[in-house]
Parts: structure tokens; sequence; C-alpha cells
């Protein structure tokens, strides 16, 4: 199977497993999709880490299952698979770590861009190379990691960046032996699983939200979901855990 789903203590750990360099194909797409989709309903799940088998985190879509242009709605069809594959991990309302175990290239690199938390091991590289073969809404996802001079030039140029280099520009948020790649993540991804389900997942649409909204309406948009957060159980559990200085015990409501 092309992508692999694993949960276990509340964590999910989505893997790329298409040899040899995890490129993306039409059915891999869906996979994710539909794994991303499972993800958002799972009660047993509270945040997932998406990471790949092999040296490759991913090298972007695979050439050979470019679309058809003699068959009528082909070239859609790939663009909306494409597009929603981001989308699914976006608009997943559980938070997504992006362990990168090594190159992560064009839509591969898109992929990242989806995620919320970025960890990398310190030989991983990343690049949007579609320049070379047609344009693939690299924009777009590069300007959500750097600014606008160095976005423009990964993009123009499919200029190779080290994870080094992201980290010193604030992108990554840890860089660290591949050994250590998957332990870091998993700890990052325990400390989201212990807080409450319901309050992770009004951050998750909060921190969404905000990257499209005016500073001024995203704090009201924020105040709202506050209020409506400390009416949850688990809001309550949290102060009584709180003042009787023990771990509290949420269930999601």
């Amino acid at each position: 199977m092309s992508v692999t789903l694993e949960v276990k203590d509340y964590i999910a750990v989505v893997r790329l497993d298409r040899p040899p360099v995890n490129a993306l194909d039409r059915e891999t797409r869906k996979r994710i999709i539909a794994i991303f989709d499972e993800v958002s309903e799972r009660q047993d799940i509270r945040v997932a880490v998406l990471t790949a088998e092999g040296k490759v985190f991913c090298s972007g879509a695979d050439l050979k299952d470019r679309p058809d242009a003699e068959t009528p709605g082909d070239f859609l069809l790939h663009n909306r698979l494409t597009r929603e594959t981001g989308n699914s991990i976006r608009e997943c309302v559980k938070p997504v770590i992006a362990a990168v175990n090594g190159a992560a290239l064009g839509a591969g690199l898109g992929l990242m861009c989806a995620c919320d938390i970025f960890v990398a091991s310190e030989d991983a590289t990343f690049a949007m190379p579609e320049i070379n073969v047609g344009l693939a809404g690299g924009v777009s996802m590069l300007r959500t990691l750097v600014g606008r001079s160095f976005t423009r030039r990964m993009f123009f140029t499919g200029k190779r960046v080290t994870a080094a280099e992201l980290y010193r520009r604030g992108v990554l948020d840890e860089v660290v032996p591949a050994d250590q790649l998957m332990a870091t993540a998993m700890g990052i991804a325990e400390e989201i699983a212990s807080k409450s389900p319901i309050a992770m997942a009004y951050a998750k649409n909060a921190a969404n939200m905000m990257d499209l909204l005016p500073q001024r309406d995203g704090y009201r948009f924020e105040q709202n979901f506050t209020m409506a957060l400390s009416q949850t159980e688990d809001a309550k559990e949290a102060r009584t855990a709180f003042l009787e200085k023990r771990k509290p015990v949420y269930k999601g409501r």
C-alpha cells in the first residue's frame, strides 16, 4: 500500500511508502485524502505524524502519472486531486506534524507545507523544481514558509535548500540527526495528545483561520472560540485538575 496508517496512544503515524522515492500518483493522492479524512473523524486519534519510508520524504508528482490531454476531464481530475491532497491535511481537525526524513521536492514540499509543525533530519533538502516541467502552484506553497524574495528565488530557479537553512529562517521547528527524527516528532505528538482533544480541534481551526483573517477580525474569532471552549466539560476538568494538582482526564466534550 502506498500510504500506511498506524494508531497507538492517540497518535496516528501516516507513512508514505511508495518506493523508491515516494512520488505521488493518483492512487497515492486518493489514499492520503482518505486517511486524513479518517484521522479527522476517529475519536482514538488526537494528533498525526506524517513521514515516509526510505531516504526520500517525497520527490513530488509522478511524471508518469501526468493526465492524458486526450481524455476529457482528466486534467481537471488531476488538478482537483492535487489540491485536495494538501487540503485534506490542512483541513484535518487534528494537528499534523511533518517529520521530513529526506528530500521534499515539489508536491512533496507541498505536503509538508500543509502540515502544522515541521521537523526534519539534518540531511533533508527542500525545493520546488516544477519550473522544469510545468508550474504546479508552487508559489502558494512556498509563501507559507519564507519571505517574498526567497520564495521567488526558490520558485524561479528550483534552488534546493538545506534543513539548516530553513531552520535558520525559522521555518523548521527542529532539525535533528536522522536516527532521532521520529523520536523527536513523537515527543511533540505525545505532548499534544495529552491535551484536551476538543481544545486541539478549536486551536487547529483558529490557527487556520488566522492565516486568512486580518488581526482585528482574527482576534474576535479567537475570543468567540475561547468562550465556546470555556463552556465544555474538558475546560471544567482542566480547571479542577489544576486546582487539585493532578493530571486532567479529558473526554473530548
